[in-house]
């Protein structure tokens, strides 16, 4: 087949299996557009329907994850271009940082780039648990509460973004700050800091980046179940298939 055949053959895949399936986005992708606690009625029996069958498996409107997906394949079929991540990566390997700093740089935000923006740290730790280092995840998800602080030793400043975005008068919610006391003094606390110290709080446009040179650090600082991430039966797996399968009906 040439080019512009398999292009047309897979576009044709992907209207048939919409025209077979019906993708459903949970209340909590259409929370604030809409109010939940209004109905999102699902008419099976509307004419539309006939035929058809709610979504059950993979979207056919997204890119199909291998049958044994890895974290990588995460990042290149599930994830919005990775920039900020291999940004931050980049400056903890460039600055000579313990790989698994430069690990923790890699995916502290992968929860914002795949998942959630709310608590994003909390859960990205909860994401990675199973497969990383414990003062990894640990200090990702340490590093949601130390952005806001500055810490002269460490030259972290707050972010001017942040003041733009929330407002100078802007003041964490009080877990926050009851955080913030338990964290100063933890023994992993240096990993958590060195998180925000190598984080980027606006894109460098001219600053050229790629997942390449992280290829061997994942491998030596992930672990990768055999099953595939999804599929493993951790305590996490079953985030791992929503985000390979969103729209999936129950």
């Amino acid at each position: 087949m040439t080019l512009s055949e398999r292009a047309d053959a897979l576009e044709k895949q992907l209207s048939d299996d919409l025209d077979r399936t019906i993708p459903v986005r949970a209340p909590l992708y259409t929370s604030g557009d809409r109010d939940p606690r209004q109905p999102l009625e699902i008419k099976s029996d509307a004419p539309e329907f006939a035929g058809k069958k709610f979504n059950m498996g993979h979207d056919a409107r997204l890119p199909k994850m291998p049958d044994k997906p890895t974290l990588t394949d995460f990042f290149e079929l599930r994830m919005g271009p990775a920039t900020h991540l291999l940004q931050s990566a980049t400056h903890a390997l460039k600055a000579g940082c313990d790989e698994k700093i430069v690990m923790a740089c890699l995916v502290h935000d992968i929860a914002v780039s795949m998942f959630i923006r709310g608590d994003h740290g909390y859960w990205g730790a909860q994401l990675l648990e199973p497969y990383v280092a414990e003062e990894v995840s640990w200090a990702i998800r340490a590093h949601q509460t130390l952005r806001f602080f500055p810490d002269e030793k460490y030259g972290y400043v707050y972010p001017e973004l942040y003041v733009k975005f929330f407002g100078a008068d802007y003041e964490v919610e009080p877990y926050i700050k009851r955080n913030y006391e338990k964290i100063r003094n933890h023994k992993w606390y240096e990993t958590a800091r060195l998180i925000t110290v190598n984080d980027i709080y606006s894109f460098d446009k001219t600053m050229s980046v790629s997942m390449d040179p992280f290829r061997d650090i994942i491998a030596r600082n992930f672990k990768q179940p055999e099953e595939g991430l999804g599929w493993d039966d951790s305590p996490s797996s079953h985030m791992w298939r929503t985000i390979n399968w969103p729209t999936r009906f129950l």
